[in-house]
């Protein structure tokens, strides 16, 4: 009975980890990925806690000033030696309560800033989103196509290994020579480096792909593209289209023109801050005035003399040239960047245009017949690994190719700050 039940126990706790291996393989196409990055990305979330940050700002600066109260009493009577007296025989207290009020529209002018300040937080927040986003599509893309090389290593090193076994039964029976299976064994071992070689970037870049999307670092993925081709073709898009969009959509360029925005409503402010505030009193006195029970009004308001906010009023000033300067460098730097990303994109396009669609399912076929036709003795040694060493470079040149036109379809969408190709 004890045996039987080790038994069903260790059968449950191996299915019980086998389920979970099998949880642990996440797939993931693109769009998951980013549905994950929005919602789990930390930088993003950080971002999002600027704005609000920023809209608590518009909270304060809606308050009024809080009144003021003031009271004075008789500490000591040394005619009657008593403390804290209060009576209007032998004691004395006065009071007064005050109220800044200020003019000139502060108050509206403050809260039009910080509206102002959660614009600029809205973009910054926007940008960040960009720019991560495009990281996102960088890698995605990086991960699948290095995998997809890591899987033509797999199916190289498998039909060498078969072949170095082939070839040794060979050598013992004296039908082939000791260097031409020493020389498949270096082939071999080439293979394994560079694999490991790929796998290490592999490694990495799924590592920048759990960050970006919020995943745990035992998290084992697998990405898929989807096989059908985008809907919009790069050479029917004018660039003077994607240069509007760019200027309507690119986040940076909103920020730049919201924090001129910023400095021309805080030149405001600081112009209006050179206006006096006016303070008003009410006032109350027992026995210290004339007459006796004594309540006053009275008001206090700074004479602008010396301090008429000069300084304040030429940083804003300063910081509106500066503002006017970022806006006109972001604007030239969008069209760059532009100009840029579609002409490669029009030859990443080109290039892909010209492959063959069949021409890597053809040399697939070729690489089989290769290994047979070697077995057989048909081609000599240096031809086998002549057209070994082109098949692996054609498939890994075709990933490349396939690498390089979506990352440029990325970076389009990244400098337009559009969702234009998916």
């Amino acid at each position: 009975m004890i045996r039987i039940g080790t038994l069903i126990f260790f059968l449950l706790g191996f299915f019980t980890a086998v389920s979970v291996a099998q949880t642990d393989t996440l797939k993931l196409n693109l769009p998951q990925a980013e549905a994950l990055f929005l919602k789990q990305n930390f930088d993003l979330l950080s971002a999002n806690y600027q704005i609000d940050q920023a809209q608590a700002e518009i909270i304060t600066a809606r308050l009024f000033d809080n009144p003021e109260l003031e009271y004075e009493n008789l500490l000591y009577n040394h005619e009657t030696g008593n403390f804290l007296q209060t009576s209007y025989a032998y004691g004395q207290f006065a009071g007064s309560v005050s109220q800044l009020i200020k003019l000139a529209g502060k108050r509206n002018k403050n809260i039009k800033l910080a509206q102002s300040g959660v614009r600029m937080a809205e973009m910054e927040y926007f940008d960040v989103q960009r720019t991560l986003k495009f990281e996102l599509q960088s890698t995605f893309y990086k991960a699948y196509f290095t995998a997809q090389s890591v899987n033509v290593f797999d199916e190289q090193i498998k039909s060498t290994q078969m072949l170095i076994k082939a070839y040794e039964i060979q050598l013992k029976a004296g039908n082939v020579a000791l260097k031409d299976v020493i020389r498949i064994k270096s082939l071999l071992i080439g293979l394994q480096a560079e694999q490991t070689n790929l796998l290490n970037e592999l490694e990495d870049e799924y590592r920048d792909l759990r960050m970006l999307c919020g995943l745990a670092p035992g998290a084992n993925l697998s990405l898929t593209l989807p096989s059908t081709e985008p809907e919009l073709p790069l050479n029917q898009i004018p660039y003077l289209t994607l240069l509007d969009s760019a200027r309507n959509n690119r986040s940076d360029l909103k920020l730049s023109k919201a924090a001129l925005d910023y400095n021309e409503l805080n030149l405001k402010l600081q112009k209006a801050m050179a206006i006096p505030d006016v303070e008003i009193l009410l006032s109350y006195d027992l026995k210290g005035n004339y007459p006796e029970k004594y309540t006053g009004i009275g008001l206090k308001i700074p004479i602008p003399l010396f301090n008429r906010n000069q300084g304040e009023i030429k940083k804003a000033k300063i910081g509106i040239d500066a503002a006017t300067v970022e806006v006109n460098k972001h604007e030239l730097l969008l069209s760059n960047e532009l100009f840029n990303s579609y002409q490669t994109a029009l030859r990443n396009e080109k290039l892909f245009a010209a492959i063959d669609p069949d021409f890597n399912i053809g040399f697939s076929k070729l690489i089989s017949g290769l290994i047979k036709n070697f077995r057989e003795r048909n081609i000599s040694l240096m031809e086998f690994l002549d057209l070994y060493q082109s098949y692996k470079e054609n498939v890994l040149q075709i990933n490349q190719v396939q690498l390089q036109r979506l990352s440029s379809r990325a970076e389009l969408n990244y400098v337009t700050g559009t969702n234009l190709f998916k």
